[in-house]
């Protein structure tokens, strides 16, 4: 079997099984199988794959027919230009949590605006919490647009902090980051013996479980199945997660401090209230390519005392 029949005949098994994107799964498994580039591939439609990519191959398409993500298959997905090793222990990242980034970026660059002094751009003097990392997207993200800035990343799942830990080693920020296994911020207030990360912040950032659990039916197969339900819900409506996310952001923010979450499609109405307190100033919600509110942020009212 060449890479041309191999690709051909791909893209018809995962057509049959109703697969979303199936010509660029089955380009992105075999490209996987054969340990290949893009370009190579197509360079080289005429190359034969040995036995054991051809079965490799096959066995890759098997499984993703029967509901498995194929980031779960390669082991990896892009995001914000960056490769992340992706396991079943994390969400895998998708495009619209770029957006964080974007808007994380641009608060902080008006923040400096507002009080006199030029953008940062090294983020020299920033403290940065990335509340459930999961694979640590956000956060490395974050750390290589800011490499001046100090990083702390949390999540309940010891298994997910390891991927994070890999994430952040594999793209050379793990010296600037350190992670803390606890639920949103708990480790913060733990007994100084085990506290080893700072009380307040100049970001917080978070893309918390905000499927509601009402919803797991109408969910992708590869998504009900396969990622990980710890960080997919957040209550039967999905936005429960939020007063307490916002709560623990308003005691451990400086003042003048960002707070950058990303919403649920349904979530803007229930999540926006809460930042309507005497705590937040500058509240604004952004919406994805796709016209759904998608990033809701806020400054720390400047005033308020810790």
């Amino acid at each position: 079997m060449d890479i041309r029949a191999a690709l051909r005949e791909g893209i018809a098994q995962l057509r049959e099984a109703a697969v979303p994107s199936f010509t660029l799964a089955a380009e992105l498994l075999l490209l996987s199988a054969v340990g290949r580039s893009r370009t190579w591939l197509y360079a080289h439609p005429d190359a034969l794959l040995s036995d054991a990519e051809a079965q490799c191959f096959l066995a890759l398409l098997v499984r993703r027919a029967a509901g498995e993500p194929t980031q779960h298959l390669t082991g990896k997905q892009e995001f914000w230009g960056l490769e992340f090793e992706v396991t079943p222990d994390v969400l895998i990242p998708r495009p619209e949590t770029e957006h964080v980034i974007e808007v994380a970026l641009d608060r902080l660059a008006l923040r400096e605006l507002r009080a006199g002094r030029p953008p940062k751009t090294d983020g020299a003097g920033l403290r940065v919490v990335d509340i459930g990392t999961g694979s640590g997207c956000i956060a490395v993200a974050l750390a290589k647009e800011l490499p001046e800035g100090k990083f702390y990343a949390t999540d309940i799942s010891p298994a997910a902090l390891a991927v994070a830990q890999r994430n952040a080693q594999r793209h050379g920020v793990g010296g600037r980051m350190h992670f803390l296994e606890c639920n949103l911020l708990d480790a913060l207030n733990s007994p100084p013996a085990v506290r080893h990360a700072p009380r307040s912040f100049d970001l917080i950032v978070s893309n918390p479980p905000y499927v509601g659990r009402r919803e797991a039916a109408s969910l992708p197969r590869e998504v009900r199945d396969h990622e990980p339900a710890l960080a997919l819900y957040g209550g039967v409506e999905g936005y429960e997660l939020y007063a307490d996310l916002v709560a623990q952001a308003a005691e451990h923010l400086k003042p003048g401090g960002l707070l950058v979450l990303e919403l649920g499609h349904h979530s803007l109405g229930a999540v926006r209230p809460l930042l309507e307190g005497k705590d937040w100033t500058d509240v604004g919600a952004t919406s994805d390519l796709a016209g759904i509110p998608r990033v809701l942020a806020a400054r720390r009212e400047p005033g308020a005392g810790w």
